[in-house]
């Protein structure tokens, strides 16, 4: 967390002369180029709700003795009702899981590559050595000592992000399991692993909540040049000119390939755009909001 933090606050000077730098560039054409399919969009829409639940229930039973926790367990059919709401929004996080674990087993069909060839390819998700090239560069960068790294598909805070779920989901998804049916998993496990999963899993989501609610909508949407909201992820794509200056190599590798026009589609209708932009400011402020009470539970209402 004090890593991320420090790379933010490092990235912050260098990204408002970024934006400076892209309001000077080539106007937009109207050309939009995807980089999601629906079916991605549909799988993040499931992981912030999914997760937005889960940090308004699991937050609310975390600091239960703080005036704005009773107000909304109140709100949420009292402490009982945000439990059975957090156990549904547990098994809509399983079910994305499991969604996105499918779609990897079919996509590597399509491939026809093995799975170790499929998983360490251009577009994998792995960290491997050029991240950390480009990270080297983007510290560089930073600092004013080397040019801004071309990014590709994929960038090393955005996989970074990516793992942090399959973290989650293992670490605070199955200690939550556990949690559900102790008289299931006790009957192989020791009793006092209970109490072990239990703080496991309310420091985990206390972290998770504060990573994504603090880094990751910096990385994503409170970045100067990204700033007010970033919605690549829901109207699938971006301006061709802003794709061409964020992900040089990505657009390089497209020219190249030959696949850039079969990768272009027209902008988003403006309807389509308010609906998503209300949207993520909707998440953005709860999320937020989340943070304020929780520093305000921590510093004036500890017990």
């Amino acid at each position: 967390m004090v890593i991320s933090g420090t790379h933010t606050l490092a990235w912050l000077p260098r990204s408002l002369a970024y934006r400076k730098e892209a309001k000077n560039g080539e106007p937009e054409s109207g050309t939009y180029v995807r980089r999601f399919q629906p079916f991605q969009r549909n799988l993040h829409l499931m992981v912030v709700t999914s997760f937005l639940g889960l940090a308004l229930t699991g937050m609310t039973l975390k600091f239960s003795y703080a005036g704005w926790a009773k107000v909304l367990s109140h709100l949420l059919g009292g402490f009982e009702g945000a439990g059975l709401i957090h156990r549904f929004c547990a098994t809509v996080t399983f079910t994305y899981f499991g969604l996105h674990l499918f779609d990897l087993v079919r996509k590597r069909r399509q491939s026809g590559k093995s799975w170790l060839k499929f998983i360490t390819g251009p577009e994998s998700m792995l960290l491997n050595g050029r991240d950390w090239r480009e990270f080297v560069g983007s510290l560089k960068w930073f600092s004013g000592k080397g040019p801004r790294p071309e990014y590709g598909r994929w960038t090393y805070w955005e996989k970074f992000d990516y793992f942090a779920v399959f973290w989650g989901v293992a670490i605070i998804g199955g200690t939550g399991l556990l949690l559900w049916f102790p008289e299931i998993f006790t009957r192989v496990l020791p009793g006092w692993m209970v109490n072990v999963a239990t703080t496991i899993h309310s420091d985990e989501a206390l972290l998770a909540v504060s990573f994504i609610f603090v880094v990751h909508f910096f990385n994503t949407h409170f970045r100067p040049e990204k700033f007010p909201i970033d919605t690549v992820i829901f109207t699938t794509g971006m301006p061709l000119e802003e794709f061409k200056r964020d992900r040089p190599r990505e657009y390089q590798e497209l020219v190249e390939s030959g696949k850039l026009e079969e990768s272009l589609m027209p902008a988003p209708a403006a309807r389509s755009v308010v609906f998503w932009r209300r949207l993520g400011f909707t998440a953005l402020g709860l999320g937020m909001a989340m943070i304020g009470l929780i520093v305000y539970a921590m510093l004036f209402a500890y017990r």
